[in-house]
């Protein structure tokens, strides 16, 4: 069984991350970023199945939250919690951080690829942990195209605060490729709430910037990959294998 604690990073009460421990060598940091369309509704209870199949696997969780639209979240609040809660990483003890992977869901797959590239802008640099790689799973990473879309009911218009302009440059995805570290997209077919086409043009301009995104695709829906019984969260423990050397079920 796993060894949870929780972590404050601040002191807002959602500035917090509640880190799982393997039994054993640890495999590596999994940064868990739920998603919601950052809204307050939605919370780290969404990441914690997740968190607690990667501990039971051999990887350490970080089960990351932060602060949303509705609880004091939102351009720039939501992105200065995401970077301060992964760098707060640094200073626990006895972590291997040699691979640190961001994966998040959602808006959590925006705010994991976002992550990437936070340290290009003075707000949030310097940077004292990047991330090793990304996996964004039905993520909303075309900001731009998701306000037009009117995806989540307007929700891009919430956490940025501004129809797309100038001030996308440093939180829309898709204007800041290519990143340094890998990122693969995997997303479903059948996703309404945030269509495939978001990973598509993220994957499409990432290559063509001289990125390394690679789409996976899977039959099925919005929420699968957060469903640690269901064949597209197996695709993500897979990749999570390659990354480490080690196969899906943890074993070299």
């Amino acid at each position: 069984m796993s060894r949870t604690e929780r972590v404050d990073y601040g002191p807002d009460p959602s500035q917090y991350a509640e880190l799982y421990r393997p039994v054993g060598e640890s495999r590596g940091v999994v940064v868990v970023i739920h998603g919601g369309y950052w809204k307050a509704a939605y919370d780290a209870e969404l990441g914690q199945p997740l968190a607690r199949d990667l501990a039971a696997r051999g990887w350490t969780a970080w089960n990351l939250e932060y602060r949303r639209v509705g609880n004091g979240g939102g351009v720039p609040e939501t992105l200065d919690d995401v970077a301060a809660g992964i760098d707060a990483l640094a200073d626990l003890p006895e972590l291997d951080l040699t691979n640190v992977i961001a994966v998040g869901h959602s808006a959590g797959g925006h705010l994991a690829a976002w992550a990437a590239a936070r340290g290009r802008y003075p707000r949030w640099s310097p940077v004292r942990l990047e991330v090793t790689g990304v996996i964004a799973k039905a993520g909303v990473l075309d900001l731009a195209s998701a306000y037009r879309a009117g995806l989540g009911t307007g929700a891009v218009a919430g956490f940025v605060g501004s129809p797309p302009g100038p001030s996308y440059d440093q939180v829309d995805p898709i204007r800041q490729v290519p990143l340094d570290v890998p990122v693969w997209c995997v997303h479903g077919e059948d996703d309404t709430t945030v269509p495939i086409a978001q990973s598509v043009a993220y994957v499409d301009a990432a290559v063509a910037a001289g990125g390394r995104a690679e789409l996976v695709r899977f039959e099925g829906d919005h929420f699968e990959p957060i469903d640690p019984d269901s064949e597209a969260w197996e695709l993500v423990v897979g990749i999570l294998g390659e990354i480490s050397g080690v196969d899906a079920a943890g074993e070299g």
